[in-house]
């Protein structure tokens, strides 16, 4: 599948939330949803990413957008890691993969001369309308939550077009 590029409809997907209810992105029109992709429960960095969104949660919320979190992990993993670090994000389970490739990030990587397929932390704003708004990969784990509040500000801010 080809990268997404901003200002695309977004693809639509329905995963399982780790608290019981399901998400479907395209029941969210009308205000922003922000994604955030990441490769693994309980590893040292997406804990790092995941405390870094929960501690941000409200600003999200106060600024209109759902915040989700979507790792190709269980549930069961997922309940388990939300609960052990008191995070405030639903996290959505998606071991098939549908919504990591629907997004196209489920690519070859390479950590020490070894190559693997893995999903490629990125975040996503899907603006009201359902149109991708902001693609920011996460090049640094610590700060990419602000760095998201901080393009989904810029976005809530923008005045619509008359």
């Amino acid at each position: 599948m080809p990268d997404l590029t901003e200002g695309v409809a977004a693809p639509n997907f329905t995963l399982p939330l780790d608290d019981g209810s399901t998400f479907q992105l395209s029941a969210e029109l009308g205000w922003p949803v922000v994604l955030y992709f990441y490769p693994q429960d309980d590893s040292g960095g997406c804990r790092d990413e995941n405390i870094e969104f929960s501690e941000r949660a409200g600003a999200f919320a106060a600024l209109g957008a759902r915040l989700v979190g979507v790792s190709p992990d269980s549930l069961e993993s997922h309940g388990k890691f939300r609960k052990k670090y008191g995070l405030q994000v639903p996290l959505a389970a998606d071991p098939d993969r549908l919504a990591i490739e629907a997004f196209g990030l489920w690519k070859l990587k390479k950590l020490y001369g070894r190559e693997f397929m893995g999903l490629i932390r990125t975040s996503f704003i899907i603006g009201a309308d359902g149109r991708v708004v902001r693609i920011i990969k996460a090049t640094r784990i610590l700060g990419h939550a602000q760095k998201m509040l901080e393009a989904l500000r810029a976005e809530v801010g923008r005045t619509p077009p008359k």
